[in-house]
């Protein structure tokens, strides 16, 4: 069953959407993350343009997480104080990021921006989380128990100025690295379509010590407003925003989160990592053979805009 998206000007089979959104869906509620950056080179690689894959996937994102934010916050599991500041910061990331975007549309170089920020960027996380889930499943083998960082263990970023007191994450640190992490996540996020989930977590945790209880919560706090402003700006200024590509991803991915999730109690933490390290490294792999080999087609016609 074909249907035609209107903003990407392709048709597509319905039940390729719907299984590509389940498939990374699962994986979201396997590994406890948005899925974004799984999703938007899956597009990419199925044909979909670049810019409407970033857009539309923005959309996918704010649903996907905003059931799970809900679920924390009705357990107590926000820090909404340390979620402000996430959020303000974020959405001032994520005008800077439309601008770039659009920027890069209108002079052509989007797709090689795209291409050269997911190698950079998931071949970096990707390495630095195999690494840690290896060394963690051999300590383990050989009877060593790794002991987690405390919250109240503190780094150098502690003693920066302009602190602030978080009471329900138990942190008085400066609010400096805390704005930089958002504004950076709101940047890459509205760039590359992606959630920053899978950054954003491990930079509260080993950054800024934020307790395990409020993590996860937060991050998804911070996300579903980060990704909604982004949807809206993308909307309004690049109208890369395919609304029924965005449905049909979304409803595949709200059925497969819950499988997902129910997979992923009979693998231990270390296991989850390890898998998905090489997941993310499989998809920079992916983007690092789009740069280096010659395309199947060297030609294309397109409407170049802003010359």
């Amino acid at each position: 069953m074909q249907v035609y998206l209107p903003i990407a000007e392709l048709s597509v089979n319905l039940f390729f959407l719907v299984g590509i959104g389940g498939a990374v869906g699962f994986l979201s509620g396997l590994f406890g993350i948005g899925g974004g950056f799984l999703l938007t080179p899956l597009l990419i690689f199925s044909g979909v343009p670049s810019p409407v894959a970033v857009a539309s996937v923005t959309g996918q994102v704010v649903a996907a997480s905003t059931s799970g934010a809900l679920s924390h916050y009705r357990r107590g599991g926000i820090d909404l104080h340390l979620a402000l500041y996430l959020v303000v910061s974020g959405i001032i990331g994520a005008f800077g990021g439309v601008a770039a975007f659009d920027l890069l549309r209108r002079s052509g170089q989007l797709d090689l921006v795209i291409s050269l920020g997911y190698l950079v960027l998931l071949g970096f996380v990707g390495v630095l989380m195999l690494n840690e889930s290896v060394r963690s499943i051999l300590k383990r083998r050989q009877g060593v128990v790794v002991r987690e960082r405390q919250a109240n263990q503190h780094n150098w970023m502690h003693g920066l100025p302009w602190r602030v007191r978080f009471k329900k994450s138990r942190l008085y640190i400066s609010v400096l690295p805390v704005l930089t992490i958002g504004v950076f996540i709101g940047f890459v996020g509205a760039l590359l379509g992606i959630g920053g989930g899978f950054i954003m977590v491990p930079a509260l945790v080993y950054l800024l010590r934020v307790p395990g209880n409020v993590v996860i919560g937060t991050s998804l706090a911070q996300v579903v407003a980060m990704m909604s402003a982004t949807t809206i700006l993308h909307a309004v200024q690049s109208q890369s925003v395919d609304i029924l590509l965005a449905f049909c991803l979304m409803v595949g991915g709200t059925a497969g989160a819950q499988f997902g999730a129910s997979a992923g109690k009979y693998l231990r933490g270390e296991q989850l990592r390890g898998l998905l390290a090489l997941l993310v490294l499989a998809v920079a792999i992916r983007f690092g053979l789009t740069l280096v080999l010659p395309p199947g087609d060297p030609f294309s016609m397109a409407v170049m805009g802003g010359l």
